[in-house]
């Protein structure tokens, strides 16, 4: 009973992540997260939920927008340019996405923007996972 009102309430929450997680709400979102991991657990108010997370092997809203996003541009990343495409020198950042210029924050803050600069961060032993799904998504949750 309780791992399916998880479940449900994760999913909900989870639904369309990407585009609302930079709402203003966000952070009473994560509150209530965090309220609601320490109902299922049966938890004092105060308690940390830092390993509450792990134990019932769920990621906190960051993690969770930060996998999310990442999946995004894996998933759609033919929708990007590397840097080999827009410039011929070889450097390390040769295969990394490449980051255009902009001084908008909000598209700063943006799916797109924010997704080429996470995915970036990403170690090169986990970007080469990315053509393997089940492999990337293991590696990343890690």
């Amino acid at each position: 009973m309780i791992n399916k009102l998880l479940l449900l309430l994760l999913s909900t929450l989870s639904y369309g992540f990407i585009f609302w997680r930079n709402s203003s709400y966000s952070d009473d979102i994560f509150k209530m997260q965090k309220r609601i991991i320490r109902i299922i657990t049966n938890s004092s108010r105060n308690a940390s939920c830092r390993q509450l997370f792990k134990d019932l092997n769920i990621l906190p809203i960051q993690s969770q927008y930060i996998y999310s996003i990442i999946l995004f541009v894996t998933k759609h990343k033919d929708q990007f340019l590397s840097n080999s495409q827009v410039h011929k020198i070889n450097t390390r950042q040769t295969f990394d996405l490449y980051v255009p210029t902009t001084n908008l924050t909000v598209y700063q803050k943006g799916v797109y923007y924010s997704g080429i600069k996470i995915y970036n961060h990403l170690p090169t032993a986990i970007k080469d996972l990315s053509d393997d799904k089940n492999k990337f998504k293991l590696a990343l949750k890690r």
